[in-house]
């Protein structure tokens, strides 16, 4: 018997398992299991990334200041509070290290994204899951669970994998009455496919106990390269960028985001198509009888009977050479999530899970 063991917690994290991208057997897939853009990213950020290859003997800038200037020049965000990290993951998991260890406890709300019950257990401390409301974050439910051991409370808004969001007076009630030693962090990955939302920015500047993160990989069409990036209070940016890697972002990476976050053009262009699809494929899922919640991101949340009629129907779909994403590790066993695709993929999807309803009646 080995002595070697981890740290407390890690061997309670199960590991992170991405979207599916292919079925045995089957060779006309599309993949709407991990809410990428179908897209795919500007024609900027491309150009930006064959430009830097003459530069992959050289090692990235530490500070990465030209990315945060130009985040900061686009959404109006003073540059020296911005953190740049491998996806907005790292900023996370940063923060769970940082300000999070055993003793201390780490609020997420039962539907919320994995990784903030897996950061809290990597850095030692105590998950606490909160109820929802209607698959909706509720603020009561979590100032109700926090005690003097709260540290941190991770909400994403709007939340994968429900769709769903609060408005800012409830996120602002929520910052207001957190224990004075906890942190309230805004996940707003899909916060660019709300239109005219800051994501928490404003709430970040006028307070010291709120993080805003997003992300590259979403509208932006840059999951591949992983960049995201972090909105704090001095204070807080100071102790992450003491623990976070020199070199964690390549320059590929660096130049890719810097063209994708200029490119405004694309961006609304993107959101228009998204938020046409999203309206079009949750009406033709409910004429099928599979109802959704108001979706703010760039994806549906299908609610099918049960647990057993959900996975009757991902078979079914895998069976087309469709890949979304059961949710039951988000407590959603009766749900699927369906990535919004491109107008073809979203009447093949439709279509589908049509066919099958049909089937099962």
């Amino acid at each position: 018997m080995t002595r070697i063991t981890p740290q407390p917690g890690i061997m309670r994290i199960a590991p992170y398992q991405g979207g599916a991208s292919h079925v045995a057997g089957v060779a006309d897939v599309v993949k709407l299991s991990s809410n990428e853009n179908p897209f795919g990213a500007p024609e900027a950020a491309r150009e930006a990334v064959r430009r830097s290859a003459r530069d992959l003997h050289r090692y990235p800038s530490t500070d990465h200041g030209a990315l945060r200037t130009a985040i900061g020049d686009v959404h109006g965000l003073d540059p020296a509070r911005l953190v740049c990290g491998v996806g907005s993951d790292e900023i996370l998991h940063l923060l769970c290290q940082a300000y999070a260890g055993p003793g201390d406890e780490v609020i997420h709300t039962e539907h919320g994204f994995a990784i903030y019950r897996i950061g809290a257990l990597a850095a030692g401390a105590t998950p606490v899951e909160v109820p929802e409301t209607r698959r909706t974050t509720d603020v009561d439910a979590i100032l109700a669970a926090c005690t003097p051991a709260t540290r941190l409370v991770f909400i994403a808004n709007p939340n994968n994998p429900t769709g769903t969001m609060i408005a800012p007076d409830e996120v602002r009630r929520l910052a207001d009455g957190l224990p004075e030693a906890a942190l309230l962090v805004l996940d707003a990955a899909y916060i660019e496919y709300v239109e005219g939302h800051d994501g928490g920015a404003a709430l970040v500047e006028g307070r010291d106990n709120v993080v805003m993160t997003r992300t590259f990989s979403k509208i932006y069409g840059l999951g591949g390269l992983r960049v995201g990036w972090g909105y704090a209070p001095a204070h807080v940016v100071d102790v992450l960028n003491r623990i976070r890697g020199p070199f964690n972002l390549s320059t590929p990476a660096l130049a890719a985001a810097e063209a994708a976050v200029r490119d405004a053009d694309w961006l609304a262009r993107c959101r228009d198509a998204n938020t046409r699809m999203r309206a079009w494929l949750a009406e033709a899922l409910a004429a099928h009888g599979v109802p959704s919640d108001p979706s703010h991101g760039n994806f549906i949340l299908a609610r099918l009977g049960d647990r057993a009629e959900a996975e009757a129907c991902d078979d079914y779909l895998k069976s087309q050479g469709l890949i979304v994403r059961r949710v039951a590790g988000y407590n959603l066993p009766d749900c699927l999530r369906i990535t919004v695709g491109d107008e073809a993929a979203c009447r093949r999807v439709a279509h589908a899970v049509g066919q099958f309803r049909d089937g099962a009646r």
